[in-house]
């Protein structure tokens, strides 16, 4: 048997073997320091499948060269610890309100259900526009001023704090490094519409701009009024600008201040509200979209026609790169736009656009709503018929309110009508002078003066179809707005805030439109120009309601027929039988009044028979 010796001891053999066990040492060290940096360098696997975790890769031993430029990002790079998951992982977060699914892959959005509303195909309303987002990303998305950075920070698997399934109030977070890239995503829930989100994106150990973003329209767009109807809100010092897509410039930069930033449409809104509204800025995107080869939802089926269309997105954050907003994505109620704050202490209640006639149409809204409140207090209001009855009596109830101005319209068309022939008197004396002849300026004085002597105002007559004018037209706006009406049933109509599917109130319109014109005496318009009004405007309201919304139908025919019972009460009273006789015997005069040349044509004829 060999003899074995103590390399501890003297003797020339062991010092020998003292160099080979320090040089093995060295060796399997530098074996073991080099395959966890390849691991680092190669997206290394996580410790638990079920629950991602983090990979930290240990800093090297080295020192940065001061005279080497890369020599600095090597060693931040290789400080940053690794963290990225190991597959895709999905979280959903609800309350009753929403059900809000979030990938681990860009730590955003997929599906954003809002559990009161439903599409046109009757399922659970998505907000987020998938056709849309799988070709220009997903809502919550990180947009940067880098393609390839941005595509970066999308397709990236980061760790989520919890997968499964959360109930709100509650958290999430999703982290994601590698390289000199470090990126935190935190999202808080409530009980409401609004969630918040603090994100923050690092370039070797410093923040880049890296906004939140809804890059591609919302889930409800599913017809081609939709899409051209959508626009960016924004709103700075109390001022709200609504932009369509025609002006919005795609991928332009917009410097706030901003107390919020919207993507919108007629009924819902995806809505940031920076914390910080002086530091906010804002990116405008415009894309192109064929209806008919994607569409908002796989479960929605095709779109109804081929046409390539505009779609808009908007992306919000901070100049500090440190971007901390609210966000709202819901319906443009008025009641939970009021009760969504801002953090300069406004709301969101701008965010309702109803037009050229928005202040009126807000209150024939709020009327409205107030009586619909009366006749179903515990109503949602969207799948009965509670809203149709609201707009029938609310229509009666303003008729109601604007009867005494038209009996006072009557009354005041009957005193034009006493004097007309005084009136017609003083043109015969001027010999009706052209409106360019400085006569015309002494017979209409003359004229005035007469009427101010017998209690006669120009205006009298028309005050109830001024009034009425733009009580219509906001209605017209107003209908298509709200989203209370939004698939409102009434008898057969399937949604009050859309055309008649049968037409049978556009048909109604004309008859019960031709009816207010019959019954309603017009002793100051000429027969021939009356007959041809009579067919005329019932057309043209006709045509009007023909693809809009049913609602508006509702309210003008409703109106029609309020008009016409009250004229046929009106006409027995003493005014009504002067203002028909009045008319009358207008009409029999312009029978009786030969036309220019025809009584010298008729002597000719007679001499000739002669």
């Amino acid at each position: 048997m060999p003899e074995f010796r103590n390399p501890n001891q003297g003797g020339g053999g062991g010092s020998q073997d003292n160099r080979s066990l320090f040089l093995m040492l060295i060796v399997g060290l530098g074996v073991v320091l080099g395959m966890q940096y390849w691991r680092a360098q190669k997206n290394p696997a996580l410790e638990s499948p079920e629950h991602p975790a983090a990979v930290t890769a240990p800093a090297t031993a080295g020192t940065s060269s001061a005279t080497s430029p890369t020599a600095g990002t090597s060693a931040a790079a290789s400080a940053t610890p690794v963290v990225v998951a190991a597959a895709q992982s999905s979280t959903t977060v609800e309350n009753t309100l929403y059900k809000i699914t979030f990938s681990n892959q860009g730590g955003q959005v997929t599906s954003w259900i809002l559990k009161k509303y439903k599409d046109n195909s009757g399922h659970p309303l998505d907000m987020v526009h998938d056709g849309a987002a799988n070709l220009y990303g997903y809502p919550l998305s990180l947009y940067t001023y880098d393609d390839g950075l941005t595509k970066q920070l999308a397709s990236a698997l980061y760790v989520p704090s919890a997968t499964g399934t959360l109930q709100a109030p509650a958290s999430l977070t999703f982290k994601y490094s590698q390289g000199n890239l470090s990126v935190t995503k935190t999202f808080t829930f409530t009980d409401t519409y609004v969630i918040h989100a603090d994100t923050e994106v690092l370039r070797d150990g410093a923040p880049i701009r890296a906004l939140l973003s809804w890059p591609a329209g919302l889930g409800d767009m599913e017809t081609a009024s939709t899409y051209v109807g959508a626009q960016i809100d924004t709103s700075s010092n109390g001022k709200t600008d609504h932009l369509s897509f025609k002006k919005i410039s795609g991928g332009a930069t917009l410097n706030g201040p901003f107390d919020f930033a919207a993507l919108s449409d007629q009924y819902f809104g995806a809505v940031f509200m920076p914390d910080k509204p002086d530091d906010a800025s804002i990116v405008t995107f415009q894309h192109k979209i064929d209806i008919a080869k994607v569409t908002a939802s796989s479960a929605k089926g095709a779109a109804p026609a081929s046409k390539e269309l505009p779609i808009l997105g908007t992306a919000l954050g901070s100049t500090t790169g440190h971007t901390a907003t609210s966000i709202f994505v819901g319906p443009k109620a008025v009641e939970v736009l009021k009760n969504v704050h801002t953090a300069d202490g406004g709301n969101l209640e701008p965010l309702l656009d109803f037009g050229f006639f928005g202040p009126i149409g807000k209150y024939l809204f709020l009327g409205l709503r107030a009586v619909h409140s009366w006749i179903a207090p515990h109503d949602a209001g969207v799948h009965n018929y509670s809203w149709g009855w609201a707009i029938i009596i609310f229509t009666v109830m303003i008729n109601v309110v604007l009867l005494p101005l038209r009996i006072q319209g009557m009354k005041s068309a009957l005193k034009m009508q006493r004097i007309q022939p005084q009136v017609d008197a003083i043109k015969a004396k001027y010999k009706n002078p052209k409106p360019t002849d400085p006569k015309a300026a002494e017979m209409n004085a003359e004229v005035m003066a007469m009427q101010k002597a017998n209690g006669v105002s120009m205006l009298g007559g028309c005050i109830p179809s001024l009034i009425q004018l733009p009580l219509l037209f906001a209605f017209f706006t107003m209908m298509t707005k709200v989203v209370e009406l939004r698939q409102a049933h009434f008898f057969w109509l399937p949604d009050l805030s859309a055309a008649d599917p049968y037409h049978i109130l556009p048909i109604l319109m004309v008859a019960t439109s031709f009816l207010a014109q019959f019954y309603t005496p017009s002793p100051g318009v000429d027969p021939q120009q009356q007959k041809m009004m009579a067919f005329v405007m019932p057309l043209f309201s006709g045509y009007l309601t023909w693809q809009y919304a049913s609602g508006l139908a509702l309210y003008w025919n409703v109106g029609n027929l309020v008009m016409i019972a009250t004229q046929l009460v009106m006409n027995q009273t003493s005014l009504g039988r002067e203002m028909k006789e009045i008319a009358a015997k207008r009409a029999r005069r312009k029978v009786a009044a030969p036309k220019p040349g025809q009584r010298a044509t008729t002597a000719k004829t007679i001499q000739g028979r002669k």
